[in-house]
């Protein structure tokens, strides 16, 4: 383990003679943990944390986040220097590798990734496998589990070669994926990679080329997708990203692995949280209803929800919002958006929202989500492609966890325990003696 011991914690069990002396451990930055793996042999007990929001499940030198401050660092660099800075391939090679690359290793990086970006052309049948209204998430998952199938050539979790070819496949090809189920879904073709491209100006070309005419590439709009990629390629040890690792741990191929994270990532809780702002912007219908509607969010005995604002770990402004706000409306400013009833009801929500002594006092900013959803609806993405485009950037995340657990000399298969709340010991009483 990288942590450092620093002091230890004692627990006394109540009623009995019991203690148990358990290590406190420091990372780099962050707070202390205590290392509780121990603690069932020497009290008989264990934690009990649903949710586990209190629990470090590993350590990690990928991401760090202070939700209280709103801190959200890849490999120690603060995500503001990063989004100003840098390319969503530089970022990739970052969390993979653990430092920024030198112009060499830089160029042989992409040169390996986009040399990646094709699909096996037996994968243009599977699509056929699909209904047309089916959600792109489904497709994802369905694509990415089956190539396993036709990848199989480099499937051996142990080996760092086969880990890197997965690490190269996973990030070039997620794109083309999700490009072709958009394609696939509204009965046009399927637009192959060009790899003179950027990563996402190639996206973006896949996504809304035809063949009937001339492409035009606009280079606001790939800058804003290049800068969505690096807000959400990583969030620490998120319920995808767990969910990941979990699958990893049991030495699952990295395929498999990421299509479980794409399954946990549909959730509207998690990768949905864009496309619920929408919804709730459709459920708001014009700016009069602002008003009413948070009457009903801020009305103790009501259920109503105000999609996009606060967040689960960030306590203080997303730090994410704030960059991806300014590229949201350059984007509106690009695209000469200025009469669409949706974005103008975004934008006065966020406006009265921000006002609010209500909201302020908790905490309750925009968030990532909030943004994106506007700034993808701009760009000529459909609300059930959100999930998806989500799923394309975190794909280096997810790679970058799972060759990270898959190196740790301490990994073992997850196995979380739990509180049986069920019926005590039983005899069975045959069908005819039942009452």
């Amino acid at each position: 383990m990288s942590a450092a011991v620093k002091r230890s914690v004692t627990i006394t069990l109540d009623g009995s003679n019991k203690s148990a002396s358990l290590p406190l451990l420091s990372g780099t930055i962050g707070p202390d943990v205590f290392d509780i793996r121990k603690l069932y042999a020497d009290l008989g007990v264990f934690t009990f944390d649903p949710g586990y929001g209190q629990t470090a499940s590993c350590d990690s030198k990928i991401t760090f986040i202070d939700g209280d401050e709103g801190v959200l660092l890849y490999r120690g660099y603060p995500i503001e220097q990063l989004a100003e800075k840098s390319r969503f391939l530089e970022v990739c090679y970052l969390l993979l590798n653990g430092d920024l690359p030198t112009k060499e290793e830089f160029g042989k990086f992409e040169k390996g990734v986009m040399r990646h970006n094709m699909l096996h052309e037996q994968l243009r049948s599977f699509y056929n496998g699909f209904r047309r209204d089916a959600h792109p998430m489904a497709v994802m998952c369905s694509v990415v589990g089956a190539l396993s199938a036709f990848y199989h050539d480099n499937l051996d979790v142990w080996d760092e070669g086969a880990r890197r070819i997965a690490a190269f496949r996973l990030i070039a090809k997620m794109p083309t994926i999700a490009a072709w189920a958009y394609k696939y879904s509204v009965g046009q073709p399927f637009v192959y990679p060009r790899n003179e491209l950027t990563y996402s100006a190639n996206f973006l070309y896949m996504f809304h080329a035809v063949p009937t005419e001339e492409y035009k590439f606009n280079p606001v709009l790939a800058k804003a997708m290049d800068l969505i990629l690096i807000l959400h390629a990583d969030h620490e040890q998120n319920a995808s990203t767990s969910t990941v690792r979990l699958a990893g741990s049991t030495g699952a191929n990295p395929f498999a692995c990421i299509a479980a994270g794409i399954a946990s990532l549909w959730g509207p809780a998690h990768g949905g949280a864009n496309e619920a702002v929408l919804k709730m912007l459709a459920d708001i219908g014009t700016t009069a209803n602002i008003k009413p509607f948070l009457d009903d969010v801020k009305a103790k005995d009501n259920s109503t929800k105000l999609m996009g604002f606060g967040h689960r770990v960030y306590k203080n402004y997303d730090p994410r919002a704030k960059l991806i706000q300014k590229a949201c409306h350059d984007v509106l400013n690009e695209l000469g958006i200025k009469d669409d009833p949706l974005l103008d009801l975004a934008m006065e929500l966020e406006q009265i929202a921000l006002s609010d002594p209500y909201f302020i006092e908790r905490k309750l900013y925009p968030n990532v989500d909030f943004y994106s959803g506007i700034i993808l609806k701009a760009m000529g993405f459909p609300t059930n492609m959100f999930t998806a485009l989500f799923a394309v950037a975190r794909t280096v995340g997810w790679v970058s966890q799972w060759k990270e657990m898959m190196e740790d000399p301490q990994q073992r298969i997850g196995r979380p325990r739990q509180i049986y709340t069920g019926s005590p010991r039983r005899d069975y009483v045959p069908m005819t003696e039942r009452t």
